[in-house]
């Protein structure tokens, strides 16, 4: 029989060379090869106003990670909103060559698919881990890189805002007939679907709400959550904050690279990009969940906002709405139609584990911790 020393020693020895020897994960035709990045400046435009929290310092997080993880010598610049070009017309600035890659929300560009929307957010869609799963794991990055090719673009997740709010609103929601007739910012297919129940959708960029807002524009607003809204003082404006939103359980906002400029990088580069979106993707999870907390307090106790819950009638004709606006949409064309039934399928199965996972235990969680 082997002694315990010798089995120990023999196997540390064992295990010191096959480590050593192995190449595991290793592309057969970078193996042994240390490659040098070209250095270049890269232009990034953004659909968000400069600096700010969360969506502006998402894409600046981005494109610090690339120059870092780079050695320096990919070096991103990034042009806010307006800047170089205005928000919505950061993807065809990519698409043409005009910048080199754009950083904002996929659903801004329905009007080039409607497929674009369910890797941002649809009504009564993915949450943020839900979508992680199925752009990741479940079919979803190919989908998008197939529909993103057709306008020369290469896209990847990078950030998430979590569950997003229903918005803030000028005078008291009470029941489905105090929505009608309300002209309400939103975006997407969340916003037809405020169309389907009556009221107004109007799509404006992040810096254009407030005065909208103010000027009575607009009667109500979403945007994202207690932390952005609270950064653009929507509360001096509207009283009442409403919950639970069902636009944007799960926001993933997305990066697009000209895809000659993407086709034209080394392994290496095309490494340190796709890296430095997961890194920002995953940091912007917990940065929202973190902020959003603080911030509502200070919304609630410091600014007397009053939260409202959604009445039952509102909700149900939004879901019974948004049911009709999927199913439109999906009919549209033949990849839209793929794209949402890969959302579907992967959504369902999430449903069935989260049923008996995090929704069973955040229910008994309250008997602990409780508000």
């Amino acid at each position: 029989m082997i002694k315990r020393r010798q089995l120990l020693t023999g196997g540390a020895v064992g295990a010191a060379g096959l480590v050593a020897g192995c190449e595991c994960g290793v592309p057969a035709d970078i193996n042994g090869i240390a490659g040098e990045i070209e250095s270049r400046e890269l232009k990034m435009v953004t659909t968000w106003p400069k600096d700010f929290p969360g969506l502006g310092t998402m894409a600046e997080r981005t494109a610090q990670f690339i120059t870092e993880m780079s050695g320096g010598a990919l070096r991103v610049r990034v042009f806010a909103a307006g800047e170089l070009v205005s928000a919505f017309e950061s993807f065809d600035a990519v698409s043409n060559g005009a910048a080199d890659l754009y950083h904002g929300a996929e659903y801004y560009w329905v009007g080039k698919s409607p497929a674009f929307a369910f890797f941002t957010a649809v009504p009564f869609g993915m949450t943020a881990p839900e979508i992680a799963a199925w752009t990741e794991f479940g079919g979803g990055q190919e989908l998008w890189d197939e529909l993103s090719a057709e306008f020369n673009i290469k896209p990847f997740a990078a950030g998430n805002t979590g569950h997003q709010l229903a918005g803030w609103f000028k005078k008291e929601i009470n029941s489905l007939d105090d929505m009608r007739g309300l002209k309400i910012r939103m975006p997407g297919l969340g916003g037809e679907v405020l169309r389907r129940i009556g009221a107004s959708a109007v799509s404006l960029s992040g810096g254009e709400i407030y005065q909208a807002l103010q000027s009575g524009a607009i009667d109500g607003t979403e945007w994202v959550g207690p932390w952005n809204d609270l950064a653009f003082g929507f509360y001096r404006e509207a009283k009442y904050y409403y919950w639970p939103g069902i636009h944007e359980p799960g926001a993933q906002l997305g990066v697009g690279v000209n895809l000659n400029v993407w086709d034209g990088m080394t392994l290496q580069e095309k490494s340190i990009i796709e890296g430095a979106c997961h890194r920002a993707n995953h940091l912007a999870v917990a940065e929202y969940i973190h902020h959003n907390a603080n911030a509502l307090d200070q919304l609630v106790n410091d600014h007397g906002v009053e939260l409202r819950q959604m009445p039952d009638d509102v909700m149900a004709a939004l879901a019974r709405e948004s049911k009709n606006v999927l199913e439109e949409t999906a009919a549209t064309d033949d990849l839209t139609r793929r794209v949402f039934e890969s959302y579907k399928t992967s959504l369902e199965r999430s449903m069935a584990w989260s049923r008996i996972s995090d929704e069973a235990f955040m229910n008994k969680r309250r008997e602990v911790f409780s508000l």
